[in-house]
């Protein structure tokens, strides 16, 4: 059997972990041959390949992005991509197709699926936003990136007497903002499932300074104001239609800084939360999710994508991974609540 293997969306920590994971099963246990399609769904579409074989994945577990290479290339939007994408397939001789990627990547992979290709997806993305799983690998990686730079950033804070207001990843949903900020003590998180009051916001980041400490404020980019949105954005989009957001950030640090005539800067990590080393956590679910994946290729279970759900990794539709975004509840928010200020 020939398996191809792509990785699609925004680079995350594992994802080399899974390749390496798909690609040492696959031939270990069942002979299988691999081909990496390279830059996402750009691969299969030109047939742009690359060898996946023991010594292409040797020494990749601990390195970050990915060794095929990403595009949000959506072959949905390109006239006869089902087409081609299925008469390259057919011409490289491979019988399934392992995708790895977030809700874009998965969704191309669901249609595809519904449309005869023989497709097994593994969910990415570091926003852990993906439906039927738990936990998606390189959300770890990111939260403890994102919480080392609050932790410096608190001292910097307290030695200027100002506020910080730090911009993580969220377009949707909260999680990295949620975790990170918890973590690393913040006095105010603010993610775009609950818009926030300014005002509120405001008083916090006064209470804060009467107590002779510098406030912490962490924001997704996709946090708003309850009587507006606040975010800046290019009004750029890309192939799948996603607005590129930012400002939020510095909007809301202008705005303490005019309100309360403190000083009050903005920090943007965005991309380091997502490059380089993943860590333990990440690179053992990756290579769970890998071995679990190759193992439904191996089973015929196409249509599937391989997920966390407790301790276990489990089976589901790649329907039940895009139907909806999975959100920060209100009751996970209201336990970080209780912090600020």
């Amino acid at each position: 059997m020939r398996v191809g293997v792509l990785t699609g969306g925004g680079d995350c920590p594992g994802l080399n972990a899974v390749i390496r994971a798909v690609v040492r099963k696959g031939i270990k246990d069942y002979g299988y041959e691999f081909v990496g399609f390279r830059d996402g769904w750009r691969g299969p579409l030109e047939g742009d390949t690359m060898p996946l074989d023991r010594a292409a994945v040797s020494g990749i577990l601990p390195r970050g992005g990915t060794i095929l290479g990403s595009s949000r290339t959506n072959l949905m939007k390109i006239e006869g991509g089902v087409e081609k994408v299925k008469q390259n397939m057919a011409e490289l001789n491979i019988d399934a197709l392992v995708a790895i990627g977030g809700e874009d990547t998965l969704g191309v992979a669901t249609q595809l699926h519904d449309q005869g290709v023989k497709v097994v997806g593994v969910p990415k993305t570091i926003d852990n936003d993906l439906n039927a799983t738990d936990y998606t690998f390189g959300f770890d990686t990111a939260v403890n990136i994102a919480t080392e730079a609050i932790d410096r950033l608190h001292t910097t804070a307290e030695s200027h007497h100002r506020a910080l207001v730090v911009e993580v990843m969220g377009r949707h949903a909260g999680w990295i903002a949620l975790h990170s900020g918890m973590a690393a003590g913040a006095n105010v998180i603010l993610i775009p499932e609950r818009p926030f009051d300014i005002h509120e916001v405001v008083a916090h980041v006064e209470s804060r300074f009467q107590t002779n400490y510098a406030p912490i404020l962490v924001v997704a980019e996709g946090a708003h104001p309850k009587d507006g949105q606040m975010e800046l954005s290019t009004g750029e989009k890309d192939s799948f239609g996603h607005v590129r957001l930012g400002g939020i950030g510095q909007r809301l640090s202008e705005e303490i800084e005019s309100r309360t005539g403190k000083e009050a800067r903005s920090v943007v990590l965005g991309h380091v939360q997502r490059g380089g080393t993943p860590s333990a956590f990440d690179r053992v679910l990756a290579t769970r999710l890998g071995v679990n994946a190759i193992e439904a290729v191996h089973d015929q279970e196409y249509g599937r994508m391989v997920g966390l759900q407790g301790t276990e990794i489990v089976r589901v539709d790649l329907s039940a991974a895009t139907d909806k975004l999975k959100t920060v509840p209100s009751e996970r928010f209201e336990e970080a609540e209780v912090f600020f200020g």
